[in-house]
């Protein structure tokens, strides 16, 4: 139909699946009012709530100006009892409801939080909808305001309670482990006669596997730099993890992200890099690191990459620097915002030079991106 058409053409998937379902609901329930064709529509053909915007301006656009459904008296009384009003032309998802409330059966509402308001009065996660949550979390970092991107960096704190492990050199008694503990087997063995009628067996304990992130800032990664700077808090303050930043030169974020409050901790990371948004030297930072006391953290380590791969330097010093990443860590991880770019290789020189090391080349244009690789951890650290 052309209604249909005219949302696919404005970017709403309203496929054909989505339009025989508001062809069977018009078939159910006619509509008595142009209120009621407007929720009908709307609980049929969205299925996003980032979709919102764009249906409510293309029903404004086909319907405002048409002349009213006829309606029977009991049609008539009905909607004058329950009479809703629509949205705003253009408000998105502002509605202004009468007493009779809006049908339980729609979308939600567009989620808005005031990027000036305290922290403290921000919407927190069990009182947002996981729908309007994974709405949020499929748009790209810059059509995201200051709040709902701290919004979704608590999100990310949730989403590593399963934290990677590696397996340490000492030993737990565990009934069901498969290796036997000599010494307290032959401690027991004493008390009959040195005959080993109790045998303790152990398992070995894991411990948390260190993490180490290093996130461009620079001018070619503005859109991306704040979200990922909750990404490396989470990291920091959920476990055992190191984060830096680094444009031309390289600065250690770990205390300051590690503050309790996410406002003051993202501030103080920001002011803390005093080189963002100018060049790019990635191969310098990495040898930097490398050769720094912080490098004994990279040992047995994941390395995560955070950059698009846009280096100022030759790519023959990049190898260099890769090269010696790949001896030390256990572990390479390359976040490129780019990657989930339908046809995306990595033909760049620098980020060519780098992919050969790199267990995995990771898309992180979106907070559902940066979800996937906190999966990711755990499947790289048990493979």
């Amino acid at each position: 139909m052309a209604f249909a058409g005219r949302l696919r053409s404005a970017g709403v998937g309203a496929g054909l699946t989505e339009v025989d379902d508001f062809v069977r609901a018009l078939g159910v329930s006619p509509p008595a009012s142009r209120t009621a064709l407007y929720w009908t529509a709307r609980i049929a053909l969205l299925r996003r709530q980032a979709d919102l915007v764009a249906f409510d301006r293309v029903f404004s656009a086909l319907f405002d100006d048409a002349p009213p459904l006829p309606l029977t008296r009991a049609a008539e009384r009905e909607a004058r009892r329950d009479e809703v009003d629509l949205p705003v032309k253009g408000g998105g998802g502002d509605q202004s409801v009468s007493d009779g409330g809006l049908p339980w059966a729609t979308l939600p509402a567009v989620v808005s939080v005031d990027e000036t308001a305290a922290e403290d009065d921000l919407i927190r996660l069990p009182e947002l909808r996981a729908s309007a949550l994974s709405a949020l979390a499929e748009r790209p970092f810059e059509e995201l305001g200051a709040g709902q991107t701290a919004l979704l960096g608590e999100a990310l704190k949730d989403a590593l309670a399963r934290w990677p492990t590696r397996r340490s050199r000492r030993h737990a008694a565990d009934p069901s482990g498969r290796r036997v503990a000599l010494r307290p087997t032959i401690a027991r063995a004493r008390r009959t006669g040195w005959e080993a009628m109790t045998v303790v067996r152990e398992r070995p304990v894991r411990k948390p596997r260190r993490v180490v992130m290093l996130c461009d800032v620079s001018e070619s990664m503005r859109a991306q730099a704040a979200a990922y700077l909750h990404l490396m808090r989470a990291f920091a303050t959920v476990c055992d993890a190191e984060v830096f930043a680094f444009a031309t030169t390289l600065t250690r974020l770990t205390p300051a992200l590690r503050q309790t409050s996410a406002r003051a901790a993202i501030e103080q990371a920001t002011w803390a890099v005093g080189d963002r948004f100018g060049g790019t030297r990635i191969a310098s930072n990495l040898i930097a690191l490398l050769g720094s006391h912080h490098g004994n953290a990279l040992r047995g380590a994941i390395a995560i990459v955070a950059s698009d791969g846009w280096d100022s330097e030759p790519s023959e010093k990049m190898t260099v620097a890769m090269r010696r990443l790949r001896r030390r860590a256990y572990a390479i991880l390359w976040l490129n915002p780019r990657a989930g770019v339908p046809g995306f290789r990595p033909d760049v020189a620098a980020m060519a030079a780098a992919a050969p090391f790199c267990d995995a080349l990771l898309p992180a244009a979106t907070f559902a991106d940066l979800t996937e690789v906190v999966r990711q951890l755990s499947a790289v650290a048990t493979r």
